[in-house]
């Protein structure tokens, strides 16, 4: 073999040694696999708030659907976490506020007078959850428990006004001669005396002849109870009714349609809350549960919750008001809508103290 072969020899040797060498080193070097991306942790809510129902539950129209109202709105503004628990008897009130309190919400409301004395019992055992009871006075402090009130009166005496001078107007055909109002409230007890006490004042305040003819339900939520005493004061010539009395209200409308009164609604801006009822909707005595709902959730969140006091919103602090006219917006008379601005600044200025009992 001569020197050239040799030399050709040894380079395909060479060449041959480099391709079998490289798919080796390929595979030693291939780059480790990129770590798995990592499953974005899910952020945690800045609070978990709940609410406790009355017996009326979601869809009264009133003061439970506002006091959801407040929480939604904490959900949506502030990224509150939110729960409510409805009740449908009495008995339900203590087992819904032990799931609540179990399952970390804080604050929990518990809407209405008729929990007050749940939330005596239960706030002590669970000293760590915060307490707003909506329409609860306590006479006894409780560290973890803030009272949620509202002036009622003050609301109710400026329906009082505009029922008052509605009667001897005759801008609808369903207002008569007869200068009589009515009042349909639901149970006897003090706190709806307090609507009912309104509305007398601000009533007799601008007609002091009017008569006003107070009847009660006895529940909160039988409308058939409620659609009968409407149709009793209508009987008995009554062109104007407001009703203080939860559910029962529903049904005192339908008596206003039926036989042709004029009516007031409560809590909520009723012409929003019952469809249909424009024709007879006259304007309502808003209790603006939501905002206190509202303000309660925020004040947690800023660290500011004041337990161990009662809380009162009244015309002043935003926590009652009158909701348009709507529909009767231009037959309402501008006197009628002078005098409820008037009666407004004369109680937020102290020249008119409101009664709180007939």
């Amino acid at each position: 073999m001569n020197g050239k072969t040799s030399r050709i020899l040894a380079l395909l040797l060479a060449l041959m040694l480099v391709v079998a060498f490289v798919p080796g080193c390929a595979a030693e070097e291939e780059p480790a696999e990129e770590p798995a991306a990592e499953e974005p942790v899910a952020e945690e809510p800045a609070l978990k708030a709940a609410m406790v129902t009355d017996v009326g539950g979601l869809g009264d129209k009133s003061f439970n659907d506002l006091a959801y109202e407040g929480l939604k709105r904490a959900e949506s503004e502030l990224g509150v976490e939110v729960e409510v628990l409805e009740s449908a008897e009495i008995t339900d009130y203590e087992t819904n506020i032990d799931s609540l309190a179990n399952a970390g919400y804080s604050p929990i409301f518990a809407v209405g007078f008729l929990m007050t004395d749940t939330v005596i019992k239960m706030a002590p055992q669970y000293p760590d959850t915060l307490f707003g009871g909506v329409d609860e006075f306590f006479e006894t402090p409780i560290p973890n428990v803030a009272g949620l009130n509202f002036k009622e009166e003050e609301g109710s005496y400026l329906a009082g006004v505009v029922a008052g001078l509605a009667t001897k107007e005759t801008f609808d055909s369903k207002l008569n001669d007869k200068n009589v109002i009515g009042f349909v409230g639901g149970m006897d007890v003090p706190l709806i005396k307090k609507f009912e006490a309104g509305f007398i004042a601000g009533a007799k305040s601008v007609n002091p002849d009017v008569q006003v003819i107070s009847l009660y339900t006895g529940s909160f939520t039988d409308q058939a109870k409620g659609k009968e005493l409407g149709l009793s004061l209508i009987e008995q010539g009554a062109d104007v009714i407001y009703a203080a009395a939860g559910a029962c209200g529903t049904g005192t409308i339908q008596a206003c349609q039926e036989k042709g009164a004029l009516f007031i609604g409560v809590d909520a801006d009723q012409y929003l809350t019952v469809p249909g009822s424009g024709d007879v909707m006259l304007t309502s005595m808003m209790k603006r549960v939501d905002n206190a709902v509202f303000l309660t959730i925020e004040s947690v969140l800023n660290d500011e919750f004041a337990g161990g006091v009662n809380q009162v919103f009244g015309l002043k602090e935003g926590g009652v008001e009158l909701a348009p006219f709507h529909d009767f917006e231009s037959k309402v008379p501008q006197a009628i809508k002078d005098a409820v601005a008037k009666a407004t600044d004369d109680i937020i200025g102290g020249a008119v103290t409101v009664p709180t009992a007939p």
